[in-house]
């Protein structure tokens, strides 16, 4: 007995539709059970125990299995219910051949307790799950341009792994002029079409045609594949060469040079590859004489000149070209051409140079010959007329002399270090159409002339240089610049002699007379010289020799080299001063004044007081700027008689230098009766009093400045006044100015800084403050009262002078 049952697929069963059918097989019975491949895993097929007529409650004591013969499980059974069901999904392509028309998948249902086994077998029918699908997705063709109308051509055909009316049915083909298809049915049943030419094909037109087909099954859905067919046309012989023109007619001058193209045919072939190539030929109507003179090449179908033409002996050639391809069954095409030959202007104008000269000196005078020049042509009437001419932008003219002779001339001034030669171009052109020319270039070079003085890069030189600088020591380099050549631009430095200060200047400074480097041949010291003027000069070794000269300012630069001298209060012996005040002194009173100079420049004469060492720092104070030492109190009886005060004078340089006084202080109980200072009054001579001689010695360092400063001393002193009865007499008067000499016991600074400098209070006299001297710019007066035995008595003495240098 066989059953037989048709499974599709439900959601949570299957329905059934059981066949039952009596067969007689081996005296065994088989189960049939049909079901769609591609099923989800878990779906139910049947319930083998119902079916089999198994007892539910023994069921899973009996332990059922499936036993399958294929090598993958596909299907199981639930030992609890009986239930048969997917346990991997189906593809029937795989399990089966795919041009099975029925694809089966045998098992056993094996029971134990006791042993039994039922055989069932599962029909997988096939489903149109797989498209149909061409072996080459393009299908390449090669079809002559001359096939004729209805030729097939066969085309692959596509494959579907289906079965049934799920295999391939038929054929559709891309809308095509040219192309149709026909389906054909194999023995096998299966589908396949031919490709049929419906109109004749011109590769001219389209040598290419891309089609698709496509071929689909009558499944459901209906599923399909598609193929490219690419149609290359190929070419035959179909086209005959053809020129743009039937006839040309062409111009040829005369004398052509050999070679020399005419024209360069092309014949056009629509065709392809070797029907396409052309070849040139004359035909028999082209005579002998016109293919000697011209020359065809057969390739490119250039024609040239073969010979030389002449228009006197030949005018007009007339020739048949014929283009014929390469095909098998060659096409021809022809042309016809005629040249006409052409009268030109076949001589060239001449030019002899009949004389030239060169070189010349660049400083000719304008209008001088320097050449001459004829020119010629063998042509007649316009040919023959001949113009010659040079640039314009040259400095010279053409000027006709006679007939066909010219003479070149200086038009303009010339100047070799602009333009050291000349390039002359004789251009000569004539009148023929068109015109023939040459030329001829002749080289014209100027000789130097001494025109150019040397020239230095600036005209006035600045140049700083530190005092106290090392004898020879280079300063700088001045060159001058000469555009002259050889002899006329070699230079020699030397400075124009001058004195200074009685010295000659080639005795302070040097300068090497080739190069320019200028050098210091003493040591500068600023308190003595501070700035040089003078030129230098520049010559050539022309004939006659040319010069410049450039002013040169040396400024010597201030080194803090000197120190401070401490001029007051004055010092006989050593560097202590001992001076008397009475202990009844007021506060606030002036009890010394320490006075320095520095013979430096202003930045470091600039002077400042402090005390180094003082017995009673509450009593006294100190002026950092003029050097005042004043009482800060009233002496007490518990301040010691004697004081002791140690005041340095400190200057501004780097580094600073500086010198030290000591003063010392003896209180008193006498009434010392002082000056009362000096107002300002004004003084009509300059009063002068004896100089110690310790002081000159300190403050001097030239011993010739003292001998200069005794004569004037001595003539003052002749023409000293009496003193005034309007305010005490002054023995010390000094005249203070930038830059001047100084006299007497005062000095000055180069500063404004000591137009204020007071002389130092002596025992027994008192300062006069400064007064400027009337009209004299920016000089100041300074008084002091001299020291004297009695504390009233004044006194005159000898005047002296000291010059301060700059």
């Amino acid at each position: 007995m066989a059953v037989h049952r048709i499974i599709q697929p439900s959601r949570r069963y299957v329905s059934v539709f059981l066949l039952f059918s009596a067969v007689l097989n081996m005296a065994s019975a088989v189960t049939h059970y049909s079901i769609p491949e591609e099923m989800e895993e878990g779906s139910i097929v049947a319930n083998l125990a119902t079916d089999l007529g198994l007892d539910m409650k023994t069921l899973s004591n009996r332990k059922i299995r499936l036993d399958t013969i294929a090598n993958k499980k596909y299907v199981d059974v639930n030992k609890d219910t009986g239930e048969m069901y997917i346990a991997e999904k189906i593809d029937r392509e795989l399990l089966c051949n795919i041009k099975t028309a029925t694809c089966f998948l045998k098992m056993e249902v094996v029971l134990e307790n006791p042993l039994r086994i039922f055989n069932i077998e599962l029909e997988i029918m096939d489903i149109n799950d797989n498209a149909p699908q061409f072996r080459r997705d393009t299908i390449h063709l090669d079809i002559s341009e001359s096939t004729p109308l209805g030729e097939r051509f066969s085309l692959s055909n596509a494959v579907d792994p289906d079965i049934g009316a799920n295999s391939v049915k038929t054929y559709h083909l891309s809308e095509s002029h040219h192309f149709g298809i026909e389906i054909q049915t194999g023995r096998d049943g299966s589908k396949f079409a031919d490709l049929i030419l419906k109109k004749a094909l011109d590769r001219e037109k389209q040598a290419f045609q891309n089609l698709i087909l496509t071929a689909v099954d009558s499944g459901v859905p209906t599923r399909s594949g598609t193929a490219s067919i690419i149609v290359h046309v190929l070419d035959t012989n179909d086209n005959a060469p053809y020129f743009e023109k039937e006839s040309f007619r062409l111009n040829v001058p005369e004398n052509s040079p050999i070679g020399n193209l005419v024209v360069k045919l092309n014949a056009t072939d629509l065709d392809e590859g070797s029907n396409a190539e052309v070849i040139y030929s004359y035909s028999l109507y082209t005579s002998e004489k016109t293919q000697g003179t011209f020359k065809l090449n057969p390739d490119s179908g250039e024609i040239t000149v073969k010979e030389m033409i002449n228009y006197e002996d030949f005018r007009i050639y007339d020739m048949e070209v014929i283009a014929t391809d390469k095909g098998t069954n060659s096409l021809s095409g022809q042309c016809k051409i005629t040249i006409l030959v052409t009268d030109m202007n076949d001589n060239h104008p001449e030019i002899s140079i009949k004389s030239f000269q060169s070189p010349i000196k660049e400083d000719i005078a304008v209008d001088t010959v320097i050449a001459v020049v004829s020119v010629s042509d063998k042509d007649s009437g316009e040919n023959g007329i001949v113009d010659i001419h040079i640039a314009d932008e040259l400095p010279f003219a053409l000027r006709e002399s006679s007939d066909n002779y010219y003479e070149l001339v200086v038009s303009e001034t010339l100047d070799r270090e602009k333009v050291p030669e000349y390039d002359i171009t004789f251009t000569v052109t004539d009148g023929g159409s068109p015109p023939l020319s040459d030329n001829e270039t002749m080289t014209l070079e100027l000789l130097d002339v001494n025109d150019n003085v040397p020239l230095f890069p600036q005209s006035f030189y600045t140049m700083p240089v530190m005092e106290n600088n090392a004898p020879g020591a280079l300063l700088s380099s001045l060159t001058a610049f000469d555009p002259d050549l050889h002899e006329n631009q070699y230079l020699v430095y030397f400075i124009i002699e001058k004195e200074i200060v009685n010295t000659s200047i080639s005795m302070l400074f040097s300068i090497n007379p080739e190069n320019g480097n200028l050098y210091a041949l003493k040591t500068f010291d600023y308190e003595i010289e501070k700035e040089f003027i003078f030129h230098i000069e520049a010559r050539d070794s022309g004939v006659p020799p040319l010069s410049s000269n450039v002013t040169v300012h040396i400024i010597i630069v201030d080194q803090n080299d000197n120190t401070p001298v401490i001029v007051s209060p004055w010092r006989v012996h050593g560097s202590v001063v001992e001076e008397k005040i009475p202990r009844s002194t007021d506060k606030g009173s002036l009890v010394s004044k320490v006075i320095a100079i520095d013979t430096d420049s202003v930045q470091n004469s600039r002077i400042t007081y402090q005390f180094l060492q003082v017995t009673d720092a509450t009593l006294f104070s100190l002026d950092q700027y003029n050097g005042d030492i004043r009482t800060m109190r009233m002496f007490s009886y518990r301040d010691p008689r004697h004081q002791r005060l140690v005041v340095i004078a400190k200057d501004n340089g780097e580094p600073a230098l500086s010198a030290t006084v000591t003063i010392k202080l003896l209180t008193v109980e006498t009434a010392v009766k002082a000056y009362s200072d000096m107002t300002e009054v004004p003084l009509e001579y300059d009063i002068f009093s004896d100089l110690n001689l310790y002081l000159v010695i300190g403050l001097g360092s030239v011993s010739f400045l003292l001998l200069i400063t005794i004569l004037v001393t001595c003539v003052l002193k002749c023409q000293k006044p009496m003193p005034s009865k309007a305010a005490p007499p002054s023995r010390n008067s000094v005249i203070s100015e930038r830059n001047s000499t100084i006299a007497d016991s005062t000095l000055v600074s180069n500063d404004a800084y000591w137009y204020s400098m007071f002389l130092a209070e002596t025992r027994k006299g008192k300062l006069v403050v400064r007064q400027p001297v009337p009209k004299a710019g920016s000089r100041y007066i300074v008084s002091s009262l001299p020291r004297s035995t009695g504390l009233t008595e004044t006194s005159d003495s000898a005047a002296s002078t000291l010059q301060y240098p700059k």
